[in-house]
């Protein structure tokens, strides 16, 4: 018997000139117990309906109880079921359409578009990319997409359709795209792992400058192991799998007008334990907001004011020059400038404010290096010192190019770097919430000037996890461990 297995509903439904594989229909796999018993079978579903406790639905239900890989499993068929549902992952793929379709404007009378994916493949080849992601998100053999155009393209609907509806066009291309599927590698999800419980790790593999590299998210992975938990490294095009999981841990630079926050808002809202959690992403990644913040808790920071347009006179009564100006939303060093005078100052805010209507200006203070101070539940965990570049201010310079240049670092003990630094940095971090934080702090001759709070700090293999080495990953999975079981006992 092959290992591949076609089901139909109906046996008119695969054409004589459709290739020479085993298929059966669905009352036969259900009610045969060949199949019941046949191990390694790898299936296509392509029954007329999906619809619940449908024979289709029926089929993916239990070739999954049966240990069979199947498409379209059980999920997918949920999934496509209500467009509440499937709509979510929508919103992430709006650059990806507008590239696709190149419009600009609506194609004369028509302002709808059906495009049909078979296995992962479509016609046009222009379209073969947004095919591609959606079969990823929906592994479903056969599909529609259906597209509006209300001053740009939007999808409107995803659907399964029938063997049956395909015309003759249709039929060529899914014979071919059935003949590829079936002689790659099968791609059906594997059988998850038994494991205690489930943390879904949020990365971007093409992030120039990640809060983790992949050799930390490898030591995170096996200090999870060790303590019997699964950690499993997810990417924007998850987004409709997060409730599978048990926690969300986001490695990805946070942002609010950005995926990570939605998916922060997600692990949240199906009561996940999650970090970066939404509350300290908003407080975190906005500068004004932590300036307000700080400024009411008198913790010492540089001389800081926030601006507004029209109003930069107000800069010269408070800051003496140079000063530096930033963005509300910058990390990693971006959107952060240094004004020698009034007419750098009108140049840089200028520009500034062409992306917010409120900027900060800072009182510039020099150091040869920023302590880290990395805080997890209220708790000092790590603490390290960020040297700058060699002829720069900050700790990362960003040239006209687009390259990137990184100072020398040095990791401390928590009890061998300064009492008053780490006690600045945990009663700012306290203000925030529970959550992983790093907190920026100048040494000064008189005394600590906190920068900023990250909620998403560096934990780079070698730099933040030099001293503590695994035991600071097993110390981050102890504690997902202790907030997942504190949920459960509610």
């Amino acid at each position: 018997m092959s290992t591949h297995l076609i089901l139909i509903e109906n046996e008119k439904d695969w054409r004589p000139h459709y290739p020479k594989y085993e298929v059966v229909t669905a009352r036969t796999y259900l009610g045969q117990p060949l199949y019941l018993k046949q191990k390694g079978l790898r299936i296509i579903n392509l029954c007329r309906s999906y619809r619940y406790l449908s024979l289709g639905y029926y089929c993916s239900l239990l070739a999954e109880a049966r240990q069979h890989k199947i498409i379209p499993s059980v999920r997918t068929i949920i999934d496509l079921s209500s467009k509440a549902i499937y709509s979510l992952d929508f919103e992430d793929f709006d650059s990806l359409i507008q590239k696709s379709f190149k419009k600009t404007s609506p194609p004369g009378a028509e302002d709808t578009f059906e495009l049909y994916i078979f296995f992962g493949q479509t016609q046009p080849e222009s379209l073969q990319d947004l095919a591609r992601q959606l079969f990823d998100i929906f592994r479903c053999p056969l599909l529609k997409v259906e597209f509006d155009y209300k001053g740009k393209w939007d999808i409107s609907s995803i659907k399964a359709i029938s063997l049956n509806s395909l015309n003759s066009g249709q039929e060529e291309v899914f014979i071919e795209a059935l003949n590829s599927y079936l002689h790659k590698r099968w791609q059906a999800p594997k059988p998850r792992s038994i494991s205690k419980y489930d943390i879904a790790v949020l990365y971007n593999p093409a992030e120039k400058l990640p809060p983790s590299d992949m050799p930390a998210l490898k030591k995170l992975t096996k200090a999870a192991k060790t303590l019997g938990v699964d950690v499993e490294l997810i990417e924007r095009k998850d987004y409709s799998r997060l409730a599978e999981y048990d926690a969300l841990f986001i490695r990805e630079t946070t942002a609010i007008n950005h995926h990570t926050y939605r998916f922060a808002k997600k692990a949240e809202s199906e009561g996940m334990v999650v970090i970066d959690d939404p509350d300290s992403i908003v407080k975190c990644t906005n500068k004004v907001y932590l300036a307000e913040l700080l400024a009411a808790h008198n913790i010492p920071r540089p001389r800081t004011i926030i601006l507004q347009k029209n109003k930069l006179d107000t800069l010269e009564q408070h800051i003496n020059y140079p000063v530096v100006l930033k963005i509300p939303d910058g990390s990693f060093s971006r959107g952060t400038f240094k004004a020698a005078d009034r007419q750098q100052t009108n140049d840089i805010a200028a520009k500034l404010f062409k992306e917010s209507d409120l900027i900060l200006a800072q009182e510039f203070v020099f150091t040869e290096f920023d302590w880290r101070i990395g805080i997890l539940n209220r708790t000092p965990l790590f603490a390290c010192r960020y040297y700058m570049p060699k002829h720069h201010w900050q700790i990362v310079k960003h040239d006209a190019a687009g390259r990137i240049t990184e100072g020398a670092y040095k990791t401390y003990k928590v009890e061998e770097a300064p009492r008053e630094i780490i006690d600045t940095a945990t009663a700012a971090a306290n203000l925030i919430g529970d959550g992983l934080y790093g907190v920026d702090i100048k040494e000064t001759a008189s005394g600590p000037c906190l920068i900023e709070i990250n909620d998403n700090p560096n934990l780079e293999s070698g730099v933040e996890d030099a001293l503590l080495k695994d035991e600071l990953y097993l110390i981050l999975v102890k504690e997902f461990i202790r907030r997942i079981e504190q949920r459960k006992a509610r």
